[in-house]
């Protein structure tokens, strides 16, 4: 492995910057210390121009290189906690209730600050470079907000750049995928009101405990028996509320649950399915039943050339038996998807120590993964725009 050398330089400082904002964790559009950390650390090293307030605490800074002109290329980190508690134990947990950095974007957020250091240092590169620290990434939809008021207008991008890290992955290991590699997600929430009545006079009811048992396994029949089985969907209930006193049939029950697919086509027909399905059970039951269906996350299709821009630039960071591109799309989503519906670009997932998976409130983001990250973006920026690239 060649990580870049001053980056490797100044690993401690990168380090002090994660367990800080590791620390001190904020969920999405409340990210306003972080955002201020990040405008002020882009100031210290040098980056002549910083925009605050996009999307509420979105950050964008601009690098230019000292090459003369050139392409513009855009990096792109989130910056969001979730809200959940932590348990993992480490001396710099969260100081903030319910609030956890349990997917490592405090790590995506100091590796791009770690590549905006290194190249405000160095320039060697001809062109611009624009970081953007995104807020809201966990399913509040920070990406189209930024792009709604206007980002790529203000800061137009020739290609784009975004990565994750990943517990599944070795140490250093960088995995890729070309084309669809995260799928697309609706949230959906149903609301079934029938009608309450005393536990022990259950025909005076029109039971939503019971409708909702007949949704649950219902809704399972879209994908074993309406999508085609060559096309992969997922779709799960992941909420189930009603009732509380052990002797009353209550009046209502809600469920909620996400739908995962890699197509547009799929996630129509599945919505469609799950709408002509609702309206069936609740014509059965004498019930009423209202289901929202929300596109919250689209399709991540990396763009063949972009991908393998960054995989080259990546094998001269790990090596070349450390890259793989021809992984696996994964059903997991990402909202980054929406800046490459905009802009071409590439997306990739980099290895490192612990395995305990995203989203568990026991995850522990290894900090041999920042200058890693630091050294990608970075040898990414110097080659695509190295003069006459």
């Amino acid at each position: 492995m060649t990580t870049i050398a001053r980056i490797e330089e100044y690993g401690d400082d990168l380090r002090a910057i994660r367990h800080d904002l590791h620390a001190h964790p904020e969920i999405g559009f409340e990210e306003q210390r972080t955002s201020s950390i990040v405008a002020q650390l882009l100031k210290q090293y040098g980056v002549e121009e910083i925009h605050t307030g996009i999307a509420t605490t979105g950050v964008v800074g601009l690098i230019h290189g000292r090459l003369g002109q050139g392409k513009r290329i855009g990096l792109r980190a989130d910056m969001d906690a979730l809200p959940m508690e932590e348990e993992s134990g480490l001396p710099y947990s969260s100081v903030n209730a319910g609030r956890f950095h349990g997917c490592g974007h405090d790590g995506h957020t100091t590796m791009l600050l770690g590549t905006a250091r290194y190249l405000a240092e160095t320039r060697n590169f001809a062109g611009t470079v624009v970081l953007i620290f995104q807020p809201a990434e966990e399913g509040l939809g920070g990406a189209r907000r930024m792009i709604a008021e206007g980002l790529f207008e203000r800061f137009p991008c020739d290609e784009i750049y975004g990565l994750h890290n990943s517990p599944q992955h070795a140490p250093g290991e960088v995995a890729l995928c070309a084309g669809p590699a995260m799928a697309g997600a609706d949230f959906f929430d149903i609301t079934v009101t029938g009608q309450g009545s005393h536990g022990a006079m259950p025909h005076y009811s029109r039971d939503p405990v019971v409708v909702s048992g007949a949704l649950i396994q219902t809704l399972q029949s879209v994908v074993s028996r309406n999508i085609n089985p060559h096309d992969p969907v997922v779709l799960s209930i992941t909420q189930v509320h009603s009732g509380s006193a052990y002797n009353v049939i209550p009046q209502t029950a809600t469920l909620a649950g996400t739908v995962r697919t890699f197509s547009d086509r799929v996630r129509e027909q599945t919505r469609e399915r799950m709408r002509t399905l609702v309206a069936g059970i609740a014509a059965s039951y004498e019930v009423d039943i209202d289901i929202e269906i929300r596109d919250v996350f689209s399709v991540l299709e990396n763009a063949p050339v972009q991908t393998e821009l960054l995989a080259d630039a990546a094998r001269e960071i790990v090596g070349e038996a450390n890259v793989s591109t021809d992984n696996k799309p994964l059903m997991g989503s990402e909202d980054f998807a929406d800046m490459l519906k905009v802009v071409p670009g590439a997306y990739c997932w980099v290895g490192h120590s612990g395995n305990i998976p995203v989203h568990n409130p026991a995850f522990v983001l290894g900090d041999d993964i920042l200058p890693i990250g630091a050294s990608l973006f970075s040898r990414l920026i110097e080659k695509r725009l190295s003069p006459g690239a």
